[in-house]
């Protein structure tokens, strides 16, 4: 069967046009980052202003606003443990002008929490590890407990009348707290509060006996000898506290626990943009001054890939999906 000239010609179009949309599937389209970021930016925040989630979203803001040319708005959404922000963040379009984040209570609020409106993993494409700092075992300056030694002696012998403070349910503190607990056989019961300052300042005022706190928050009342630090619980010495040892050099080898931040994106967010922004964060976070910055805090920066924070974030389930059973935590 032959073909008209004119059949032909629209078959040779025809043809083309396949040819020219394959090699376009084979090279890609454009990179979205291309032209990113065009607009400014939010950068959610699931805590109020002056916590150190806020100073930390405040100093990644402004560096990268300088550095970009568009502002980067820090849109503070308190609430329901940083789940209220954290959803917003979920639900937001994945273009790469909402970002958020989140503190280690992401990793354990699927497991306390029955009715949570987000997957955890699912819902949000992984930017970078932020940053972390160890939490503090402290008594009152004036308290009788001077070792950890002392506390496990003191729990043992009166089960249930020691009691340790913690800045929530489901924060790192309070699950640091039952993981200690449970290690040290010990009958402690938990007393949450809503953050981590009213837990100090009951702790100051001598209305409970122990409290786990950052050192970023805690170190002041160290160093003035208001309060005593009893460990440490990352599996180092933290430089706020050179002095203090690590739970890990006084019978708890199993203990590392840190509370730390990462940035995350809406599900779907492209690779690309996931990867310029963890570019850009990484600057920021090892400029001299933002280093220094960090160092009063009592925390370091962790980096990484965004494959490394889903590989992390993972391994944080898994760990402390086991304490809550084991602790029976619900927070609803």
């Amino acid at each position: 069967m032959s073909v008209r000239p004119s059949a032909a010609r629209a078959v040779g179009i025809l043809a083309a046009g396949f040819c020219t949309l394959a090699a376009s599937a084979a090279f890609g389209a454009a990179p979205a980052a291309a032209n990113y970021p065009n607009r400014p930016i939010r950068l959610i925040t699931p805590f109020p202003p002056g916590a150190t989630t806020d100073a930390l979203s405040r100093i990644i803001a402004l560096r990268m606003g300088e550095n970009w040319g568009q502002s980067v708005l820090v849109d503070n959404r308190p609430g329901a443990g940083g789940m209220v922000g954290t959803e917003l963040a979920a639900r937001a379009p994945a273009d790469g002008y909402t970002i958020v984040n989140v503190i280690s209570s992401h990793a354990v609020n699927p497991f306390i929490y029955s009715k949570l409106t987000f997957d955890a993993i699912k819902d949000f494409t992984p930017v970078i590890p932020l940053a972390r700092v160890a939490s503090v075992l402290v008594v009152p300056g004036t308290s009788q407990i001077t070792s950890i030694k002392d506390l496990v002696a003191v729990a043992r012998a009166n089960p249930g009348k020691i009691s340790f403070g913690s800045a929530g349910t489901g924060s790192s503190s309070h699950l640091t707290g039952e993981l200690f607990r449970l290690l040290a056989k010990a009958d402690i019961t938990h007393v949450p509060y809503k953050g981590g300052a009213p837990a100090l300042n009951d702790v100051l005022g001598g209305n409970i006996p122990l409290v786990i706190g950052t050192t970023t928050t805690v170190t002041p009342f160290v160093r003035s000898g208001k309060l005593r630090a009893l460990a440490v619980t990352s599996a180092r010495r933290s430089k706020l506290l050179p002095d203090v040892p690590a739970l890990a050099e006084q019978g708890f080898p199993e203990i590392d626990a840190t509370e730390w931040w990462a940035i995350l994106a809406p599900a779907g967010t492209p690779q690309d943009i996931a990867l310029k922004l963890n570019g850009e964060i990484t600057r920021i976070m090892t400029l001299p001054d933002v280093a220094e910055q960090l160092n009063g805090f009592g925390a370091e920066f962790i980096g990484g890939s965004p494959a490394d924070l889903m590989a992390f974030i993972k391994r944080e389930m898994t760990r402390w999906s086991a304490v809550v059973k084991a602790a029976k935590i619900k927070a609803d």
